[in-house]
């Protein structure tokens, strides 16, 4: 998969994708269908893994030919050793997460770097929606109330706290609105918040 075949199929994920550097060892949380992997892996010389529950994404993936373990996420990232990847990515999976700072930490450990992405739930379209009495649905949240995975609604100023109270360092933060980064009121005008992180230093 090239740049373009990426840019085409998320847009989102090829804006992600000019964040790793090439040839880092990367761990996929919730790879999905294995398209970020596969673009990371033939385009930039990536190595590494994806975790995947779904049945029907791990075989979407292992057709892209990209390693996945089938994982429940939920269960930590115990199958791996602090600092074994240069790159963590979890991209619009964290919001499905019922214990997010759990996995925010683990995420933090195994990775010097990590890039997690989420639905902004303070975008403005939400809010109209919540001012008119009803759940938000649009394309970075596409699923009505009663059937949607995802079991957290965060801002981007959420996890801004978040990350300090986890002890994480926000090395750079980007909204994006059809996968182009938004400058002016990114809290209101952004649909996907991408955070680029790392585990803070321990004071000597």
């Amino acid at each position: 998969m090239n740049f373009d075949e990426l840019a085409r199929l998320r847009p989102d994920l090829a804006f992600i994708a000019h964040w790793v550097r090439p040839g880092s060892h990367v761990l996929d949380v919730g790879c999905g269908d294995g398209a970020m992997l596969r673009y990371l892996q033939s385009d930039k010389r990536c190595t590494g893994y994806g975790l995947e529950l779904a049945d029907e994404q791990v075989l979407a993936s292992n057709k892209r030919g990209v390693n996945v373990i089938q994982h429940d996420i939920e269960q930590g990232l115990s199958l791996f050793g602090d600092n074994s990847f240069d790159t963590v990515l979890c991209l619009s999976a964290l919001q499905m997460m019922v214990h997010v700072e759990d996995l925010l930490r683990d995420i933090a450990r195994v990775g010097t770097e990590a890039i997690v992405s989420f639905p902004n739930f303070a975008y403005w379209p939400h809010r109209v929606a919540l001012a008119k009495g009803r759940m938000p649905v649009s394309k970075s949240l596409p699923y009505e109330w009663y059937d949607t995975p995802n079991v957290r609604c965060a801002t981007i100023y959420d996890f801004e706290d978040l990350a300090r109270e986890c002890g994480v360092e926000v090395l750079e933060r980007v909204a994006l609105a059809d996968g182009k980064s938004v400058h002016f009121l990114p809290n209101l005008r952004g649909s996907l918040a991408v955070f680029r992180l790392k585990k803070k230093a321990k004071a000597a």
